[in-house]
C-alpha cells in the first residue's frame, strides 16, 4: 500500500496545475453551498483538463469537480493517460483556498480510471490551510475499495 504524504511541498509542475485549477474556480456553479471546487488533470500528452463543481437544486443531481474533469477526459481524450490531479476550493467571498478533499464517490471514480489506464494517478489536495496532501495513487485514498474483482471471478 502506498502512503499519503501530509504537509507535502508542491513541485514547480504541481504549482502550474494548482494555478490552472484555481483559475477555473470562478466557473464553478455553487449557488447553494457557496463552496467552489475545481480540479486540474495533467494528461500524458501534456494537456491540462479542468473541471468545476456543478450544483443542482435537486440534490444529488449535481456533480463534483473531480468527476467533471475525469469524465471530460474520457469524452475528449479517450485512451489518454491521466498522470496527476489537483483539487482546490474556495468559499464564496474569500480569497484564500479552502481545504477540500475528494468525496468517496470521486475517489471511487479516480480508482476506476487508474484501473482503466493500468497506471496510478497522483492526487494533490489541500487538506488544511497551508497543508497540501499528496497521494502517489488514488488507491491510497480509498483502502478496501470496490473494484471489478468484486464483480467476477476473472
Amino acid at each position: 500500500m502506498t502512503h499519503v504524504t501530509i504537509n507535502y511541498t508542491p513541485t514547480a509542475d504541481d504549482l502550474v496545475l494548482i494555478a490552472r485549477a484555481e483559475a477555473a474556480l470562478p466557473y464553478a456553479y455553487a449557488p447553494y453551498s457557496g463552496f467552489h471546487v475545481a480540479s486540474a488533470l495533467l494528461l500524458a500528452n501534456g494537456v491540462i483538463v479542468t473541471g468545476t463543481n456543478q450544483e443542482n437544486a435537486a440534490y444529488p443531481a449535481g456533480m463534483c469537480a473531480e468527476r467533471v474533469a475525469l469524465f471530460a477526459v474520457a469524452a475528449q481524450y479517450p485512451g489518454e493517460q491521466i498522470r496527476k490531479m489537483v483539487v482546490v476550493a474556495r468559499k464564496v467571498g474569500t480569497e484564500q483556498l479552502a481545504p477540500a478533499t475528494s468525496c468517496g464517490s470521486c475517489r471511487q471514480v479516480m480508482l476506476e480510471f487508474e484501473h482503466r489506464q493500468s497506471q496510478s494517478i497522483e492526487v494533490i489536495m489541500l487538506e488544511r490551510p497551508g497543508g497540501w496532501l499528496h497521494a502517489p495513487s488514488a488507491a491510497a485514498l480509498l483502502p478496501f475499495s470496490f473494484n471489478k474483482s468484486n464483480l467476477s471471478e476473472r
